[in-house]
């Protein structure tokens, strides 16, 4: 990490520190395969997939697949939002119909319509903080964070100056209601383990 470490403040210094040059760097490090990485506001995030955070992000996907094609439900791809340096992998993206990439092959975050975070002990204050100021100021409609260690989920939108202004925390076992939202469904949450 030392080396990584001299080379962001060499860029730094130098004007020229990039998402891409920064993500270029993390490919190049021996990072264990079952580790989710995320820049957040310049910073690298490695988290280990736990067992429940995984199994969390699946019962959301599946759900979500049983109205939307799989081309337009994405987990842990490189999505770059507004702010310093932000290049997420979110949990789970919900894209919009017409969806396109950029001309580096990147998804827009202008075709976002839903964000699913379920938190890690490790970077929770990113979920709660950055990551959701990050969504609001993209104009994500609908922001999602699915806690295991409280057993519960907190649904954010309404984005309106880069900020989410309608918050909803309920309880694992209570169902979200998103039929008034973009997405259009209801995601059940009874069968979301707790850590």
């Amino acid at each position: 990490m030392t080396v990584l470490a001299d080379r962001i403040e060499m860029a730094e210094s130098g004007g020229e520190l990039t998402l891409d040059t920064m993500f270029e760097w993390v490919e190049r490090m021996p990072v264990p395969e079952d580790y989710k990485i995320e820049i957040v506001g310049g910073n690298i995030f490695m988290a280990p997939q736990r067992d429940t955070h995984w199994e969390i992000i699946a019962d959301i996907y599946d759900q979500l697949r049983t109205k939307y094609p799989r081309q337009r439900v994405k987990s842990d791809v490189r999505i770059d939002y507004p702010g310093r340096l932000n290049g997420f992998a979110s949990d789970v993206t919900l894209l919009a119909d017409r969806a396109a990439k950029d001309s580096r092959g990147l998804w827009r975050c202008e075709d976002v319509r839903f964000v699913a975070e379920v938190v890690s002990r490790q970077t929770a204050a990113n979920d709660y903080g950055p990551k959701k100021e990050a969504y609001a100021a993209a104009g994500v409609p609908v922001y999602l964070v699915v806690d295991p260690y409280t057993g519960r989920w907190h649904l954010h939108t309404l984005p309106r100056d880069g900020e989410y202004r309608g918050v909803l925390s309920l309880d694992f076992g209570q169902e979200i209601d998103l039929t008034g939202t973009v997405v259009g469904l209801v995601l059940k949450t009874d069968e979301f383990p707790r850590d």
